[in-house]
């Protein structure tokens, strides 16, 4: 199918699916005149690069996900060092909200009478809430 059905298909721009062939993500059959031929795998193939990217892959990441030929050659271990980041991200976020939450539903009179609040204001003004936000996720080996 030509890249315009391919774009139409997927919703990508063609431009798009012409950065990720010039990455190495994709391969056309062939150039006829000014449009790329791709095969019908094609729409798979960009599932998956799809799906990865939203998980939080990079294209070189997801890049290496693909044989030469264009079929999966899926990483497991990076896989799982993904999902072991992303437990990370979310195990963060819940505190955060949990720290939120208390503080608009926080019974003391003032918020700078509420131990909570103060623990939240000095690990922010210490850095630690910005330390722990960017420190490395452990990973699963």
């Amino acid at each position: 199918m030509d890249i315009a059905e391919v774009a139409r298909r997927t919703g990508l721009p063609s431009s798009t699916l012409r950065y990720y062939e010039k990455k190495g993500l994709i391969t056309s059959l062939s150039q006829q005149g000014t449009r790329r031929w791709f095969a019908p795998g094609i729409l798979d193939q960009l599932a998956l690069i799809s799906l990865g990217q939203a998980a939080g892959l990079s294209l070189d990441e997801i890049r290496s996900m693909f044989s030469p030929n264009g079929t999966p050659n899926i990483d497991r271990h990076l896989l799982l060092t993904k999902a072991d980041e992303l437990d990370a991200l979310i195990k963060r976020l819940k505190a955060m909200s949990n720290g939120l939450r208390h503080a608009a539903a926080c019974p003391a009179p003032s918020h700078s009478e509420c131990p909570t609040f103060k623990r939240l204001l000095q690990a922010a003004s210490s850095g630690a809430i910005e330390r722990r936000w960017n420190k490395p996720a452990p990973t699963s080996r």
